[in-house]
């Protein structure tokens, strides 16, 4: 294993100091260092993990956050990205640090703090994805979003260990309402979340964890995700992370050239929920098998119970 503080040197052309792990990334290490009188982050990807679970390779989800960045997206600058794995033992991207809270409860707390915040990291959030999907990029040729993801998620439900009526109601919902492929596919984040984000009291200061962003995908997805409950951290009346409405968001997107489906969205919410539940669900079977021995993974499978509510919730006939 090559030692770190010389690896990262010999990327930035000079010394490095004052390293320390960050608690951010349950897959990747990022460690944070002074070079250059400096702050960074090197995001490390531990061997053999590079590319997997539908994830990118380092280098394509630095290309894509160049692209964002570009766009005018909030987004960390990336300053080196190598696939080699004699720097540090594995791919890694180095990306200028930026001040903030990550902590999903620690941003409440701030929004809390803070009159109007809220809605303004609501509305800066929306901005920000509207010039990302401003970028216009294919997918595979064919490439129908919501019929894939149903697909997958139909799959996963059917290999599950025992049957999960809500999971097979909101299937049957989803196939029902499929909507068209989008006019206008782009790069989509694909986690874009309370807990994703870096804010600071003057708001959105960066979009991280990028890694599964990829071409070709609905717009509305990205927008649907970061309103599913689970992400509001206990302030389940402000559907958007906690922190504020819905309507901040849509205003943002909008204001930012994006273009709002209604239908759409509702579509991608309740996909989105299925689609954490069946995650969760899949974590717990790893536990369950041996294959993960991690009392995280263990516990997942007592949130999928909650998202199936939620997915009930979601989908109900209109009274």
């Amino acid at each position: 294993m090559p030692d770190l503080a010389e690896g990262l040197a010999r990327a930035m052309g000079a010394p490095v100091a004052n390293l320390s792990q960050s608690t951010a990334g349950a897959r990747r290490t990022n460690v944070i260092f002074e070079a250059g009188g400096t702050r960074h982050v090197a995001t490390i990807v531990p061997a053999g993990l590079n590319g997997d679970l539908g994830e990118q390779t380092i280098t394509s989800e630095a290309h894509v956050r160049d692209l964002a960045e570009r766009a005018g997206v909030a987004v960390p600058h990336v300053e080196f990205v190598t696939e080699d794995p004699a720097y540090v033992g594995g791919p890694m991207m180095i990306s200028a640090f930026t001040e903030g809270e990550t902590v999903p409860r620690r941003v409440l707390r701030l929004v809390e703090a803070t009159p109007g915040l809220g809605d303004t990291l609501a509305h800066q959030l929306g901005e920000s994805l509207a010039r990302l999907h401003s970028i216009e990029a294919e997918g595979p040729p064919g490439h129908h979003p919501a019929e894939a993801t149903l697909a997958r998620l139909a799959a996963v439900v059917a290999g599950l260990p025992q049957h999960r009526p809500a999971m097979e109601h909101g299937l049957r919902w989803l196939r029902e309402r499929l909507p068209d492929p989008p006019a206008r596919p782009a790069i989509v984040h694909g986690d874009v979340r309370n807990g994703n984000l870096i804010v600071g009291p003057d708001g959105l200061r960066a979009v991280l964890d990028w890694e599964l962003a990829a071409p070709g995908g609905d717009p509305i997805e990205d927008l649907a995700w970061p309103t599913v409950r689970m992400w509001r951290f206990g302030n389940d009346h402000l559907e958007v992370g906690g922190f504020a409405g819905r309507q901040a968001l849509i205003d943002g997107y909008v204001s930012g050239g994006g273009e709002y489906d209604a239908e759409r969205f509702a579509w991608w919410k309740a996909a989105r929920t299925l689609w954490w539940a069946v995650g969760l669900a899949g974590q717990a079977m790893s536990y369950l098998s041996g294959a993960v021995p991690s009392i995280v993974m263990a516990a997942s499978g007592r949130r999928v119970s909650e998202l199936e509510w939620d997915l009930l919730m979601l989908t109900r006939p209109e009274s």
